[in-house]
């Protein structure tokens, strides 16, 4: 008999994707199986914030670095009463969608149910941008996808975000405390963070949240528009599993639980059999 599977997430000042991210979770794993913190007595609540467990909670101010661990570790600690009655916790960012491979023919939560040998599964990371010129502002009622179609491969969003058993994520889940990582070939962790330029730049330019630490992030993510405006994009299929390799294969040993940078140019096009999920 299949287990539920729960999807646990928190935000502040990220509103922009939490119905599209309810949605999606959603119809795959059931709204009554998803856990959603909000940030602040101060913050709005999705439209679809009824349909899910869906909890306000009092801000701590704090640096964006302090803040990546504090909600970490809280998410953590609820997860962990979430066993034994599910079969596995996802815990990511409001802004990150997990996709199984379509050429697979199975439902995410079919695949997840099988049984795997790792304690947690990692989706390779795509860090989804706009083209600067060719591509429009995002339509938030169509699917997403459909409207992008460049990512650049990440080592930081290739998270283990799928556990099978209580577990300690670290800032931002970008690794597990005390635990290796396993990149599963057929999962996909796409962030849709800068999915839209004139949104992304929005939050650049919110002085609360650079007064907080997020400035130098802000710059350096930014980088993105840029190289898929001048870069030569590669097929995803043609990289992926050389991105799989790269990651596990080229670690440092002071890092041993997080991939290794990809340090080479990895722009690629999106493969289209994907367009359709999200």
């Amino acid at each position: 008999m299949k287990k539920p599977i729960a999807i646990v997430s928190m935000y502040r000042d990220d509103i922009f994707f939490a119905d599209k991210w309810i949605s999606y979770y959603g119809k795959i794993f059931g709204y009554e199986h998803i856990y959603l913190f909000v940030d602040g007595t101060d913050q709005k609540l999705p439209k679809k914030a009824f349909k899910i467990n869906c909890f306000k909670i009092q801000h701590l101010s704090m640096r964006r670095s302090k803040a990546d661990r504090y909600r970490a570790k809280k998410i953590s600690e609820f997860a962990k009463n979430l066993y034994p009655r599910y079969k596995a916790v996802l815990a990511m960012d409001i802004d990150e969608f997990l996709l199984i491979d379509p050429n697979l023919n199975q439902s995410l939560f079919d695949y997840l149910n099988q049984e795997f040998k790792y304690s947690s599964l990692s989706g390779l990371g795509l860090d989804v941008g706009q083209h600067p010129i060719t591509e429009k502002q995002l339509d938030l009622n169509k699917k997403f996808l459909s409207q992008r179609s460049y990512a650049l491969l990440s080592d930081r969003y290739t998270k283990p975000i799928v556990s099978f058993k209580p577990i300690n994520w670290g800032s931002g889940f970008h690794r597990i405390k005390g635990e290796n990582f396993f990149i599963d070939p057929n999962l996909y962790l796409f962030h849709f963070g800068l999915i839209d330029k004139e949104y992304a730049f929005s939050k650049f330019n919110n002085s609360k949240l650079n007064n907080r630490g997020w400035k130098s992030h802000f710059i350096r993510r930014s980088n993105i528009y840029n190289s898929i405006k001048n870069y030569i994009p590669v097929d995803g299929d043609e990289l992926f599993e050389k991105a799989r390799i790269h990651f596990t294969k080229n670690r440092k040993l002071f890092a041993w639980n997080k991939p290794a940078p990809m340090k080479a140019k990895n722009l690629i096009t999106i493969p289209k059999r994907f367009q359709a999920l999200v």
